[in-house]
């Protein structure tokens, strides 16, 4: 079976840094897309940024373009988010994800993780 579990949340000052990460199991990220989305109260789930399978090229929401990095450690099973520079309007729930294949549209992806929640002030 697929697992996803998120950790590395909390609260962090605007201008600082924090690093998420999501454990995997069950998954070989040869083929597999993997994704963070967040959900902010009151709003839908949106996509933050995708690594995809093989050479693990990336997508990025333009909101985090240049702050964020994602990235994928095969040696220890776990994708990561880099969050440079936050701001305010970063707060949210942050969920991991993946699918089979490559994509990143919200409603192919299979399996999530539980969330990390991220509060910038």
């Amino acid at each position: 079976d697929v697992q996803l579990v998120e950790s590395g949340g909390g609260s962090v000052q605007a201008g600082g840094s924090l690093r998420l990460s999501c454990a995997t199991s069950g998954l070989t990220y040869s083929t597999y897309s993997m994704a963070w989305f967040r959900q902010a109260p009151g709003n839908e789930r949106e996509g933050v940024a995708a690594i995809y399978p093989g050479l693990g090229t990336t997508s990025y929401a333009d909101s985090v373009q240049g702050r964020f990095t994602i990235s994928r450690d095969t040696t220890k099973n776990t994708l990561y988010l880099q969050m440079n520079s936050p701001k305010p309007a970063d707060t949210a729930m942050y969920y991991c994800a993946a699918r089979r294949g490559r994509g990143w549209v919200l409603s192919s992806f299979s399996y999530w993780g539980q969330g990390t929640q991220v509060t910038v002030s």
